[in-house]
């Protein structure tokens, strides 16, 4: 792949966002989902690490054995949940594979599988087109959306959890790895929202605090009608400027939804925030994109 045409380019400037159909074959999508497979028959989460992740701030907030295993997953591959699969016994009340909200936060790092895609050319040549000149890889995700259950991700803006200075240095990529419609909880944006800045921040509370975590600023209201939908094919990606406004519904559906998701930072002339949740660590500093 040539990287992005000029017309893209401006297309992604202009919207925050990019929808690029058929970047990856449909055994390269298969093969990421085989090996999520393999992880999920053999994971062993202690009854205390059983977390069920959620978008909602209230519930994060009271979450605190959860919240500590999400603060220190940004070098691990850890396993998040969604909401009431767990009986008062911590036991599964729905099998195992149909359980699981996401798995996070460094399968870029110790995957091989998930390494090739992260790094491969046709991700870095895009990379470059949007003129990134030492991009690194923050974080990773696999995410599930479970047919019937598949939660809801409420509106936000990526920079609100992984901040820099100054903005405009984080994108995300999401690639889709099956078809992702309005009714199993493809992407919604809204255009251009990302040229307005942030109005929120998430921050790492001091050690031995509780919460773990608070936000500073507050969370404007979005009128439904300002987003618009982006669905897409398997072997399709998106691009998502770390500003933009971006969201997804239930999965009402009874087809899941799942998708390999990485965020990337320009770290030239880059600070990123010591008051971030995801922090690099002497085991795994952000690796460079263009290795």
């Amino acid at each position: 792949m040539a990287g992005l045409s000029p017309a893209q380019v401006h297309k992604f400037q202009e919207d925050g966002f990019l929808v690029l159909e058929g970047v990856f074959c449909p055994e390269e999508c298969d093969r990421l989902r085989a090996r999520i497979s393999e992880m999920v028959a053999g994971m062993e989460v202690p009854n205390h690490c059983r977390t069920e992740f959620s978008t909602d701030e209230e519930e994060q907030l009271r979450a605190e054995g959860s919240s500590e295993y999400f603060l220190t997953s940004g070098d691990k591959i850890r396993f998040f949940f969604e909401k009431d699969v767990f009986d008062k016994d911590g036991n599964f009340k729905v099998p195992q594979d149909k359980s699981i909200n996401k798995i996070g936060h460094a399968l870029h790092a110790h995957d091989p599988i998930f390494k090739k895609i992260t790094h491969s050319p046709k991700v870095q040549e895009m990379v470059r087109s949007l003129g990134f000149e030492e991009p690194v890889v923050v974080q990773s995700m696999y995410i599930f959306k479970q047919p019937k259950v598949g939660g809801e991700v409420m509106p936000h803006q990526d920079a609100t959890f992984l901040y820099t200075e100054p903005l405009g240095r984080v994108m995300g990529v999401w690639i889709a790895l099956e078809d992702a419609t309005p009714e199993n909880g493809c992407l919604f944006f809204i255009p251009g929202s990302h040229k307005s800045g942030i109005s929120r921040r998430m921050v790492r509370a001091p050690p031995g605090s509780v919460p773990f975590t608070s936000f500073i600023g507050s969370e404007p209201v979005y009128q439904d009608s300002s987003f618009i939908a982006a669905p897409i094919r398997k072997g399709g990606l998106v691009l998502i400027h770390g500003e933009v406004v971006h969201k997804s519904e239930l999965n009402r559906s009874l087809n899941s939804r799942h998708a390999y998701t990485f965020h990337l930072m320009e770290s030239k002339g880059t600070s990123w925030s010591q008051d971030n949740w995801l922090q690099p660590t002497p085991e795994l500093p952000f690796p460079a994109l263009y290795s």
